[in-house]
């Protein structure tokens, strides 16, 4: 993968964050991903895989690779959880998702292809 492939790899995979972590996450997620504030009668580990679920299906599609969208899915949940247990800030939440992307186009670059 080249410098101008990577770049277009790049920004897909930021449009695709704001896609999943906004409209389609929704109030619902949302609120009911946060195992620190639960929702009466539903499993926050649901709530929280699901969404990381979408993350990990739009890193996935993007990049043609089941292993980044399986990376992309376990840093997310992780990264939420720590956001949601106010152990970092909202902007250092969206920093490591971005950050995570980064690290998926450099190991594509450096790697090719990945399963």
């Amino acid at each position: 993968m080249s410098l101008i492939p990577s770049l277009t790899t790049f920004v897909l995979l930021i449009v695709g964050h704001a896609l999943a972590d906004y409209p389609l996450q929704g109030e619902f997620l949302s609120r009911a991903k946060n195992r620190f504030t639960p929702m009466a009668g539903v499993p926050w580990y649901q709530a929280l895989g699901a969404h990381a679920v979408i993350h990990g299906g739009v890193v996935g599609w993007v990049t043609g690779s089941m292993l980044l969208g399986l990376l992309e899915a376990l840093s997310h949940a992780l990264i939420d959880d720590l956001k949601c247990g106010h152990r970092i800030s909202y902007n250092v939440d969206q920093l490591l998702h971005v950050l995570c992307k980064l690290l998926w186009v450099m190991l594509l670059l450096v790697f090719g292809p990945l399963p």
